[in-house]
């Protein structure tokens, strides 16, 4: 697991200076551009002048005019590299928002939700943090134009309306090759404006993945302790389709839902056939999810053929269904061909019964937080 935050050792943010750095491991770049990036220092022999910061793991501080800044890294941030983008605080605090050679970058846009998932992983919070919209616009700049994919998750975007739509608009105009992924209950689109300005930025590679947990109205409720919750997600996806928006359904598997999957299925076919994606995904142990273990918990085994039965119903009907944060050997064999290898390369690991495997390299593993609290006792080794 790659650790995205900490401490620096040490720390010297002029007045003024920015706190988002777009990093360069590049000693010849052009004098032009180098203002305009940090410079990562590899070798404390090379330090060339002329970057806006330097950033080091040498205890060694290099020789810098007092108007520089300079930062000493955590040895745990070693895997940062050319075109990483970081945020520093003037106490020292460091954030990673974007790892250039990762598939997995996505940017948390507030930690507020009108939701309160009984399984969220990144439990909301009753703050003012409307600055992360700032963060957001004046990170999107500093990504490199090739990157292909990039999330936008919470707590929930939408309740940041006006400011998820100048995000949108600017990642279509200076990212327009990379795909947005947006994370949402899908709540806020019962507002038809909301939905129509959301519709009108017109990006040309967007979808919003809306969860929904059972046919039942009061179980789905009950999940995401809201009540009214399941009829504001349905009209928000109407009101989505009915703009021609990319909507995916997203479906988090545990022991409130497992026994309703068929039917949920049957539910999606029967009146939301038109959804682009249904996404069947397990369970990560953190944020509420430890809390309310007991309640949540069930071994992937147990739910497997509930789990069969509804890719099944999706699949018969010509929905384009996946299945995501599984172990390989849990799942049915004839249910590889929805399988994919989903979970964010930062916080993936294998169980130690993994090592012996002959599948590893087509298996999605384990989240870090499974490893450290618990998995199931029924993996087995392909071999």
């Amino acid at each position: 697991m790659l650790k995205l935050s900490c401490k620096a050792v040490a720390t010297y943010l002029p007045t003024g200076e920015k706190k988002l750095f777009s990093l360069s491991t590049r000693p010849n770049l052009p004098l032009v551009l180098r203002s305009q990036k940090g410079f990562l220092i590899q070798d404390p022999r090379v330090v060339p002048e002329g970057f806006i910061h330097y950033f080091s793991f040498s205890p060694e501080p290099p020789q810098l005019p007092d108007s520089v800044g300079y930062t000493l890294l955590d040895p745990e941030m070693r895997y940062l590299d050319d075109g990483d983008v970081v945020r520093v605080a003037q106490d020292g605090s460091i954030r990673v928002l974007f790892r250039s050679k990762s598939d997995h970058n996505s940017v948390l846009l507030t930690e507020q939700c009108n939701n309160y998932c009984l399984m969220c992983s990144q439990p909301p919070k009753r703050v003012n943090d409307d600055w992360i919209v700032d963060d957001v616009l004046e990170l999107i700049p500093l990504i490199p134009r090739q990157t292909q994919s990039l999330g936008i998750t919470g707590g929930e975007p939408t309740l940041f309306a006006e400011g998820l739509l100048e995000i949108l608009r600017r990642a279509k105009s200076l990212l327009p090759r990379t795909a947005i992924h947006l994370l949402s209950n899908g709540r806020n689109f019962t507002d038809i404006s909301f939905a129509q300005k959301y519709a009108a930025i017109g990006h040309p590679d967007l979808m919003v993945g809306i969860p929904i947990y059972s046919a039942d109205p009061a179980r789905h409720d009950y999940v995401v302790q809201a009540l009214g919750a399941f009829d504001e997600t349905i009209r928000g996806i109407l009101n989505l389709k009915e703009l021609s928006q990319k909507v995916e359904i997203r479906v988090v598997i545990h022991k409130q839902t497992y026994e309703g999957l068929p039917q949920l299925a049957e539910f999606i076919v029967r009146n939301l056939l038109f959804v682009d994606h249904v996404a069947l995904m397990g369970l990560e142990m953190m944020g509420f999810t430890r809390a309310n273990l007991d309640d949540l918990w069930i071994d992937p085994i147990e739910y497997k053929n509930h789990l069969s039965e509804a890719v099944r119903i999706l699949n018969v009907y010509g929905i384009p269904v996946s299945i995501y944060n599984h172990p390989l050997c849990l799942i049915n064999s004839d249910m590889e061909p929805f399988y994919k290898k989903s979970i964010s390369d930062w916080k993936n690991e294998y169980a130690p019964e993994c090592a012996s495997c002959i599948r590893r390299n087509d298996c999605g593993g384990f989240f870090s937080s499974g490893i450290k609290f618990g998995y199931s006792k029924s993996i087995t080794p392909f071999g």
